[in-house]
């Protein structure tokens, strides 16, 4: 079959993506009801604010707003996380960055399935963070077994998802009708399902020990447990919510707001309270097959995306961050949100809230991008040499080369880490004792998560070669 017969990766992403959210939307109706409410943020913001209308269109985020979506999900063993991330490659999605929960207080390590370039990411952002349980971390030993005999007798993947995986890897890629089939066979994985294969009795030794655990082990597959559009003002949505029907989670994560934002703002609807049958372990007995019971975990969150930081930018973010909480003393919650806003304002005063001084100390990516009818009068017959860093601030200051920011398509793992407590009503736990382990998580996976750091790079590095080009056509 030739590559032109196949159905892009691309496509396949966005249909799933589609599927998945018109799924969940079944499942959980007030999912429905914030897509719409972001919306309408979403329009009101672009109507007064033009500049940022055009910069989204600059930067190619207008066409895909409306369809931004995360996911998030968590597995249970190793074969889990290999074949899940099989199964993204089919959508053209790749483990990006490395995630450490554990010292936040939640069991498990995590990845960002996505697409790595612009263009693909244009085509559809489409993300899934995925996590992997850390049974190491179970303290009892004997519920550590039961934990790992109940994963051992799951099977998350149906046969025929896991014949076109291999297809797709076999010929390089899927014609249109097995894409379509793959996109419907995929879907039953993130399916939610009320019927558990474990007893009461253990799902609530598993939710002692912690509700993620619970959630991971007590159910027959990684239901999606929240998906996520993206919205240009969240603290519009935040104050919303409530009006709607939707209670919000007392703190948005992340960084304060800012005229120019940073990485990745994020909150959520609290997590529903589910009705669930038990696996019912006299059923042999002649007493009923399930009995009922109740489970916390799917919820509904929004994002509101700014600028990568590069290394030097994402430094100083972790120490101001880490300052305002150490200020705070104890974990934001509703009772100190108002504190902990005034105090994480006050610290990030520390942090450059425009875009030119970004750029110029080296905190943030940028796309560069040629100014039409700029001045080309200068010396630019060694463009080459222009990629000084003062060379290339010389040619924005001049207006011949613009900067637009290149948004942080990541995570990260102290807001998640937020989102899922908050959510699992679980804050027992501040922390948990061990070591992260990358190396073992990537031996799970069956391969080595990307920098995410290195892709942005790259990313500023093409589009500034482009630029040199197209100036050197108008030089």
């Amino acid at each position: 079959m030739s590559n032109n017969s196949f159905m892009s990766s691309d496509d396949i992403r966005h249909e799933f993506s589609m599927a998945m959210s018109a799924m969940y939307q079944a499942e959980v109706p007030l999912y429905g009801d914030l897509v719409d409410l972001v919306t309408d943020v979403n329009t009101e913001v672009l109507a007064a604010q033009p500049d940022l209308k055009a910069q989204l269109e600059r930067t190619g985020e207008m066409n895909r707003l409306s369809m931004e979506r995360h996911g998030a999900i968590r597995v249970g063993t190793a074969a889990e996380l290999s074949m899940m991330r099989r199964l993204f490659a089919v959508m053209g999605m790749y483990p990006v960055g490395y995630y450490d929960l554990a010292p936040a207080g939640v069991p498990v390590h995590s990845t960002a399935f996505r697409a790595i370039d612009a263009e693909s990411l244009s085509k559809s952002p489409f993300r899934v963070f995925t996590s992997l349980l850390r049974l190491d971390l179970i303290g009892d030993e004997a519920l550590k077994e039961d934990a790992v005999a109940a994963l051992a007798r799951r099977n998350i993947f149906t046969n025929t998802v896991i014949e076109l995986i291999e297809s797709f890897e076999a010929q390089g890629g899927l014609s249109e009708q097995a894409g379509q089939q793959f996109v419907a066979e995929a879907l039953e994985t993130f399916r939610w399902h009320d019927n558990t294969p474990v007893s009461k009795k253990l799902y609530e030794k598993l939710l002692q020990q912690h509700g993620l655990i619970a959630d991971v082990v007590g159910f027959k597959g990684p239901h999606i447990n929240h998906l996520t559009p993206r919205t240009l003002d969240i603290d519009s949505v935040q104050r919303s919510m409530q009006a709607r029907g939707l209670p919000p989670k007392a703190i948005i994560e992340g960084p304060p707001k800012r005229n120019c934002p940073i990485l990745l703002r994020q909150t959520s609807f609290k997590a529903l309270e589910e009705a669930v049958r038990f696996k019912n372990t006299l059923a042999d007995a002649g007493q009923n097959s399930h009995e009922q019971g109740q489970h916390t975990a799917r919820f509904g969150e929004i994002e509101q995306r700014g600028v990568a930081l590069t290394p030097k930018g994402r430094a100083l973010y972790d120490k101001l961050l880490s300052d305002a909480r150490n200020q705070l003393g104890v974990t934001p919650n509703e009772a100190n949100a108002s504190q902990y806003y005034q105090i994480l304002e006050a610290t990030f005063a520390a942090f450059p809230d425009d875009y030119q001084t970004l750029h110029s100390k080296g905190l943030a990516y940028f796309y560069y991008q040629p100014v039409d009818n700029s001045n080309t009068d200068l010396q630019l017959t060694s463009l080459e040499m222009a990629e000084s860093k003062s060379a290339i601030i010389e040619l924005i200051e001049k207006n011949v080369i613009r900067i637009e920011p290149i948004v942080y398509e990541d995570f990260l793992p102290v807001s998640a880490a937020g989102i899922f407590q908050s959510n699992l009503r679980d804050d027992k736990q501040s922390s948990y004792e061990g070591n992260s382990n990358q190396q073992e998580f990537e031996k799970a996976l069956g391969t080595h998560v990307q920098d995410e750091l290195a892709l942005y790079e790259s990313t500023q590095a093409q589009s500034l070669q482009n630029c040199f080009v197209a100036l050197q056509k108008t030089a």
